[in-house]
């Protein structure tokens, strides 16, 4: 930036009376040029906002993409479409790999926010060669279309994704981001056989759960009538800028005064990112009245989704025990619309032990962010070019973890691991469990029935409503003035006030082109800027003190009104009761049964197998030992297997191979590993070695000075010792075939008998499990 002369004191020690005064007009210039500068800024957005508006699929994604498949060609039609990410030429998809689906929410914005930038969930994935698809969808829904239409279509989506690729690795990889989140769960809790892994960002899946003031709103208003009293008032349909303003109330600090401030003070830099972020931010689009009163009853208040006390309209239930595929939580401290309690309270809600999560046979990855926002999770440059390129190249090591609770973490690589990995970072997994989970999620007994209060009394106003006042609501409103209640609402008025078709737009226009020409922007030391920097710093501590507060008083006034005994009884809780709201869905005698039932079938199981379920349960018994791996494992192993046993196993078997043989080690224990020479009965000596030598390679990463502790070297000591037992007894009818017969001390009598005839060397057992 140019300084201002003679902006300070003079060099020769004597004070300048005019520098003040100097500094105080180049600040006034820069200021002014800035102020007009932000206008014209604010004039392209209005813009923007009047072109995406006209626009009969807007959108912001960042890549060309091409229509596959059509919701509103569905026998039960719905405003989703399912498009082709189209590749760059230099760097086209791999087809043998598995195909991802990118699904946007559709919680007051359009579609896009997965790739609105290069460096986003559809950038990782395409950097790494899958074949990318993503699904939007329309600003306006079909006329009656409900949240199961649009899980129907989903899964009418990966039927037709998998057609496409039938040669892929897996079934398609699914990011669900934000209300998509949730939305895909539910799907494949009901269709599980169509998903491989499925990766939710910011998903809101338990909605009483931790301490975001978000929650209360819904109690403090008396339920879930307003919804309904909304959508009445649009004619049938829900605007999705009512979402949209209950998220700007959140951070008062950054939708009144911040985010237009940051473009203000970097006027000169600003200004696409700012543009760009809009785009999207004013996208509003709309949703049925079916369809908002139903997420709000069942989710946002009655919180049925994460205890599987939903039906579809078929009778099935929409348990997520049922999903077969690993899901993998992405969340942050940062985010005040999913906070991690919110995003993995469905794990304590549905299980209540790690015995339970295994004995589903589900695989559970959480990895939190310290500080990214709610947005910054789908358009970070910094977290796509991190998280989602990790979770996106090591989507197969992912797939291959067995049952149980893990939490994944990105770190720098080091130039060593760099070497194998051809990657900047390195995906750590470490097992975890139900008791961290909980420690973060905090569930509180108490503050549930306080929300079962809500809910119920939510029930009981949204009765009378729909009894009392609902059918005069819909006879006074039409589509007339649905539309001008949506026209001058405050979120899409900000934006209507001011653009080209101003009066005043060509004025700011030409002065703004002017200044550009002319620019005088102020020193970075001028004093005036300084007291603009501290004035603008006091105003946000200002407000975030107001939200602070306000927060406070919300759930003071939530606590003390819903813990009354007399909301308390209409819920039917007894004042002094202990029991839990909310029982576990697996504390039922019939699933307990089950439970048990699958426990003996795995120990039934223990001395069955071959050489892969050998090896197996070698590698566990040494990486138990260890706090976590990494991706490094995943492609020595990938080295060996294609070096050793090219095309031997399918990714498939080895996936189920491995969920089977870590619940046998975990059931049985130290007669799991005793059962290695049994199973390798059947399997030559040379192989048993190899098998031997693979499991030595993969204890031996991280091996450096004091890395490798006594109980690793034990456990590695024990396995090799297995596997050698089994070779020798392999080998030794072997040798004993290849050994000249001896005759004994009556050689005379027993000269005449035939001799013996050679013992077959024993072959590979065929149509055993893990035997090829």
């Amino acid at each position: 930036m140019s300084k201002p002369s003679g902006g300070g004191p003079s060099t020769n020690g004597s004070v300048d009376p005019f520098a003040w005064w100097r500094a105080a007009g180049a600040y006034a210039v820069d200021a002014a040029q800035r102020a007009v500068l932000y206008a014209d800024i604010e004039r392209q957005v209005g813009d923007q906002y009047r072109s995406q508006r006209e626009a009969r699929m807007p959108n912001v994604l960042h890549f060309p993409a091409e229509l596959v498949m059509s919701g509103l060609e569905l026998p039960r039609p719905v405003n989703y479409g399912l498009v082709r990410i189209q590749a760059s030429e230099d760097r086209p998809a791999d087809p043998a790999k598995r195909p991802f689906v990118v699904i946007d929410p559709r919680a007051g914005h359009g579609p896009g926010i997965g790739g609105f930038k290069p460096h986003s969930e559809i950038g990782a994935a395409l950097e790494a060669g899958h074949p990318c698809y993503f699904v939007g969808f329309l600003p306006d829904p079909v006329p009656g279309q409900t949240v199961e239409d649009v899980m129907r279509a989903e899964a009418a989506f990966m039927r037709r994704v998998a057609e496409l690729h039938p040669d892929s690795e897996g079934k398609p990889a699914v990011i669900g981001n934000c209300q998509a989140g949730w939305q895909i769960l539910m799907t494949a809790a009901v269709w599980p056989e169509l998903f491989g892994p499925i990766i939710v960002a910011g998903a809101p899946l338990s909605y009483w759960a931790g301490d975001n003031p978000m929650r209360y709103s819904g109690g403090l208003l008396g339920g879930s009538w307003m919804t309904a009293l909304a959508s009445d008032l649009g004619n049938g349909r829900f605007d999705g800028a009512h979402l949209v303003q209950n998220f700007e109330q959140l951070d008062p600090a950054n939708t009144l005064w911040s985010k237009q401030y940051k473009v203000y003070a970097n006027v000169d830099t600003e200004a696409e990112r700012y543009i760009d972020f809009e785009k999207y931010w004013g996208g509003y689009v709309f949703l049925n009245d079916v369809e908002m009163q139903y997420i709000v009853d069942n989710l946002f208040i009655g919180n049925r989704l994460s205890t599987a006390q939903l039906l579809t309209s078929d009778g099935v239930r929409i348990d997520l025990r049922n999903i077969r595929s690993p899901i993998l939580v992405f969340c942050s401290y940062g985010d005040n619309i999913t906070p991690p309690a919110q995003a993995l309270g469905w794990i304590t809600d549905l299980y209540a032990s790690d015995d339970d999560v295994r004995g589903h046979d589900q695989t559970i990855i959480f990895s939190t962010h310290d500080s990214i926002g709610h947005l910054g999770i789908f358009v970070s440059g910094a977290v796509g070019s991190k998280q989602h390129r990790k979770f996106a190249s090591a989507i197969e090591q992912i797939n291959l973890l067995p049952a149980g609770i893990y939490r994944a973490s990105v770190d720098d690589a080091t130039k060593q691991e760099q070497k194998l990995l051809h990657d900047p970072y390195l995906l750590s997994i470490r097992a975890s469990g139900i008791d961290e989970v909980r420690d973060i999620v905090k569930p509180d007994p108490e503050s549930d029935r306080r929300f079962d209060a809500a809910a119920r009394v939510s029930d009981i106003n949204l009765a009378l409503y729909r009894s009392i006042w609902q059918p005069w609501v819909r006879a006074l409103s039409t589509s007339q003035s649905a539309h001008w209640l949506q026209t001058l609402h405050p979120m899409r008025l900000q934006f209507e006030a001011w653009s080209s078709q101003h009066p005043l737009a060509c004025l700011i226009r030409s002065s703004a082109q002017y200044i550009r020409e002319h620019r005088q922007p102020v020193d970075e030391a001028n004093p005036w800027l300084h007291m603009q920097q501290r004035c603008s710093a006091a105003l946000d501590r200002a407000l975030d003190d107001f939200r602070d507060r306000r927060d406070h008083i919300y759930a003071l006034w939530f606590d003390m009104l819903y813990g009354l005994p007399l909301m308390q009884a209409l819920a039917g809780h007894a004042y002094g009761e202990s029991a839990a709201v909310r029982q576990h869905p697996g504390s039922t005698p019939e699933h307990l049964a089950l439970m048990a039932a699958r426990l003996r079938q795995i120990e039934s199981s223990v001395d069955q197998g071959g050489v892969l379920e050998a090896t197996l349960r070698g590698l566990l018994s040494v990486l138990s030992q260890r706090r976590a791996v990494d991706e490094r494992y995943y492609h020595l192993a990938a080295q060996l297997l294609e070096q050793q046993a090219p095309g031997r196993w399918s990714l498939a078997e080895l996936r189920a191979a491995i969920r089977e043989q870590t619940l046998v080690m975990r059931q049985c224990g130290s007669a799991a590993i005793e059962a290695i020479p049994g199973l390798l009965k059947s399997t030559p000596a040379d192989t048993i070695r190899k098998a031997g030598e693979a499991i030595t390679q993969m204890a031996a990463i991280d091996k450096e000075p004091g890395a490798e502790d006594e109980a690793v070297r034990h456990a590695l000591q024990q396995v090799q010792a297995l596997f050698e037992q089994a070779a020798l007894e392999q080998q030794a009818p072997m040798d004993e075939a290849q050994v000249p017969q001896l005759a004994p001390a009556r050689a005379s009598a027993t000269a005449t008998r035939p001799k013996p005839a050679a013992r077959r060397q024993p072959t590979a057992a065929r149509g055993k499990k893990g035997v090829r």
